[in-house]
């Protein structure tokens, strides 16, 4: 399938590991021009130096607890360089935990890293897109959107407010050629399910081993995803073969949640 993405400019958040790696380089390989964006930049230039090099990537340091620093240095970089046909936001998840037990500035935390800088960067792009007739915005969030999951209390709060705003975007943006949809994972091979894993078995006493197994077990297909597997989803939903998918919940789990 050719997904027409030659000539193509995207912004991948997270974009030194994990899901957003592997979404920044799935991209690279369709032809797309990324630039990075985190708050390290050593990992920054050493993902710069993975991804192929038929075009002029780049990236962009930008720390996602400060939304005005965020959208001054993404407004600047546009301003000099190119806009953005592919907005993809992705956060590294708050800390887990009992929905109960939680502090107060753990939600504004989570609500300033996650919904804030989405919207600040939804604002920043959205007018090259608009002129582009083509845009496509992606938020990695998480299977909680339809079924909350036990002991990650803040995460499945935020996440939901984060669904709905996408879900609101969706509606007002489509008339432009801009999709927003949401790719929903389940558990990926990612540092935060290594250290989500050491959480279970410190509490349960269980080994790593048999603390990951039992999440294996819960899934359908018995094995976590590979983050590759979601880049895929992600770059199908940022495609011109995407154009009439708009405002949905793509959960990429193995079938592990419950609700259709």
């Amino acid at each position: 399938m050719n997904f027409n993405l030659n000539n193509k400019y995207a912004l991948v958040c997270g974009s030194t590991a994990g899901i957003g790696k592997a979404t920044a380089l799935a991209f690279a390989a369709e032809g797309v021009q990324v630039t990075l964006i985190a708050r390290n930049e050593d990992k920054l230039k050493a993902t710069l130096s993975e991804l192929p090099q038929q075009r002029a990537h780049d990236y962009i340091v930008a720390d996602f607890s400060n939304p005005d620093d965020l959208k001054a240095k993404v407004s600047d970089y546009i301003s000099k360089n190119h806009g953005f046909h592919i907005l993809v936001n992705n956060t590294g998840g708050p800390k887990g935990g009992p929905v109960f037990s939680a502090e107060v500035d753990e939600f504004e935390s989570a609500f300033t890293q996650h919904l804030k800088c989405n919207h600040v960067l939804v604002q920043t792009v959205v007018p090259f897109m608009k002129d582009e007739n083509y845009g496509r915005i992606i938020n990695v969030i998480s299977t909680s959107v339809k079924q909350p999951l036990d002991g990650l209390g803040v995460s499945n709060t935020i996440r939901g407010a984060v669904a709905n705003w996408s879900k609101t975007l969706a509606n007002e943006l489509g008339q432009f050629g801009i999709t927003v949809n949401n790719v929903l994972p389940g558990a990926t091979g990612t540092e935060r399910l290594t250290q989500i894993i050491k959480n279970k078995s410190a509490k349960s006493g269980s080994t790593e081993e048999e603390a990951a197994n039992a999440m294996k077990n819960a899934v359908p297909a018995k094995r976590f995803a590979k983050p590759e597997e979601l880049a895929d989803a992600i770059t199908f939903l940022a495609s011109e073969r995407a154009a009439y998918i708009n405002g949905i919940n793509l959960p990429v789990d193995g079938g592990r949640t419950k609700s259709l």
